[in-house]
Parts: structure tokens; sequence; C-alpha cells
């Protein structure tokens, strides 16, 4: 389609995951100077793909994918959204995409030196900051797209953990604690508003509700009441954060198999 070679996948070999197979076999088939990995599930916007060319000087480079949330249990996304982006713009690398001069990616090994990873964004970066080779990152809103965990609540949670237990110690430390001070701040203001009352602890909460919808808007196409009730998706996210920190390092299950998180 569109001139695009579509080539078959051999026989996964035993130590590799499936997705850095693929990629490493694409990259194995591509005949240009430039690598461009994307996920299945994603998309550039208008103009997306030639205004990403245009921010790229070389390296590794990711653009961070804007959510397209479509059904009410995707807002509970929000604050894992939040921490995606936030824990990777602007010196890491997304999963859903990575654009690569060739002679960089050889340098490192390509996807072959993380073919046991299920985050294997974060282990690619790693070798490529070792290497001496620029790691940049950008928000991709308007320009690069993607819809998660289309196929319900139970596949939502399920995808959620899988990332967390694998990448939990993997955020840096000066990152992990600016996020959760932020987070914990936010749960303050509706627990003053319930427990003391008082017009001071509700302005306190419509500033925090605005804050995350400003904030969303970078993230995803997630709905204003997403923002007004941010309680709601911001215990879940602690919810499902704490059972991915005890799975961390331990098998999880994705998609009928059960992996090893990293």
């Amino acid at each position: 389609m569109l001139g695009a070679k579509v080539i078959q996948s051999q026989t996964l070999p035993d130590g590799w995951r499936g997705k850095p197979w693929a990629c490493h076999q694409g990259a194995q088939a591509a005949t240009g100077e430039l690598l461009l990995f994307l996920d299945a599930d994603t998309w550039f916007q208008p103009e997306g793909l030639g205004r990403t060319l245009s921010a790229y000087e070389g390296g590794a480079f990711s653009v961070s994918p804007h959510h397209e949330v479509r059904r009410p249990y995707e807002q509970l996304s929000l604050f894992f959204n939040f921490n995606m982006t936030f824990g990777t713009v602007p010196g890491g690398l997304f999963g859903q995409m990575l654009l690569v001069d060739r002679s960089s990616y050889r340098r490192v090994g390509g996807h072959e030196t993380v073919r046991d990873r299920i985050l294997e964004n974060v282990w690619l970066a790693r070798q490529f900051r070792q290497a001496g080779i620029p790691v940049r990152s950008r928000s991709g809103r308007g320009v690069f797209a993607f819809r998660m965990y289309p196929n319900g609540l139970r596949e939502l949670i399920a995808g959620w953990t899988k990332g967390f237990a694998a990448g939990a110690g993997q955020t840096p430390r000066g990152t992990l604690l600016a996020l959760i001070a932020w987070m914990s701040g936010l749960m303050l203001a509706p627990l003053g508003w319930l427990v003391i009352g008082g017009w001071s602890w509700g302005l306190v909460y419509l500033l925090c509700a605005a804050q995350v919808a400003g904030f969303s808007r970078q993230v995803g196409a997630f709905r204003w009441y997403t923002a007004a009730f941010y309680p709601v998706p911001l215990v879940f996210f602690f919810l499902v954060f704490a059972w991915s920190v005890l799975r961390s390092g331990k098998r999880v299950s994705w998609k009928g198999r059960t992996v090893h998180a990293d």
C-alpha cells in the first residue's frame, strides 16, 4: 500500500520478545539512512511526518503520541499519560515511536541489545546515552497520535500494570519525586475541601482542576469533566501503580500471555 514493502516475519527466536524482533527485522530490511519505528496503533496527523523530520537533529528522536480518547473508561488513563509524557520529555524515548540514523542505531547494536525487554525504549535510550549519542523527545500534539486499550477496562488495567511493572525504577529519581509531590499535592485539595471545607479550599480545588485541564490538552483528547473530577482518575492511578510496583520484576498477564516484567 502506498509503496510500502511488507515483509514476512521469521519465527520468534528464543530470548526475544515480539516487538524488538519485529523492529530488528524491519531495520535489517530497510535501505535508507534514517530508520523510523512506529507502533501499529499510532498515526501521524496531517503534516505530522514532515514536522517530525524537520525537528530531527540527529541521534535518537521520539515524539510523545497524543492520546485519542473515545470511550468513558479511557478517561482513567489521564495520570498515566501525564507520567509517561512528563517522565520522558525531553531526554527519553517513547515506545510508540523512534527516529534514528542508521549509524547511531548500529553503534549501539540496535534492538538486538534489548531483545528481551518489555520497555525496549527505556533501555535503548540508556544505550544511546552511554554511547554519547544525543537522545531527545518532544510533545506530539497535532503531530502524532495513538489510541490505547480500546477493548475495555480490563485491558486498560492490564496494559498499564504491565508497563509500570516493567518500568518501575527506570524513571529518573528527581523526575519521579517531582511527579509524586505534584500528584500528592493534587490530592490535598479535595481532602481539604471535604474535611475542612470553606471557600478557600474550594478555590484551591478549582485551581488544581484548571491546571489538570491545561495539562490534559497536551497529552490527549480528554474531556472537561475528567479534569473537573480529577480525583477519580488520580485515585485509579495510585491503585494501579501500587499494584504495578508489587508486580515489578514478577510475571504479569498480557493478552493471554504471561510475561516477566523487566
